[in-house]
């Protein structure tokens, strides 16, 4: 996914159908759409992203501060 996909205004969170973050891949995970309200990661396989509420990772503290700000890096991603 691109960060300026349209798809990504659309896309909510399955359990609290909030926005999310589009984190781009680096060298330890993959792409992944993150939810900082409830600190769930969710994966994007082959461009596609995984929505289910089954697919959705809960992060730690550190986790969470990582990917907050791999985030705030990405260009054209909303706070």
């Amino acid at each position: 996914m691109r960060p300026d996909d349209p798809l990504l205004r659309i896309l909510a969170c399955p359990l609290d159908k909030g926005p999310l973050r589009l984190l781009a891949a680096d060298d330890q995970d993959g792409e992944a759409l993150y939810n900082p309200r409830l600190r769930r990661r969710y994966p994007v396989v082959d461009g596609i992203p995984q929505l289910l509420p089954s697919s959705g990772e809960q992060v730690t503290e550190e986790e969470h501060e990582r990917l907050l700000a791999r985030a705030a890096e990405a260009p054209g991603t909303a706070p």
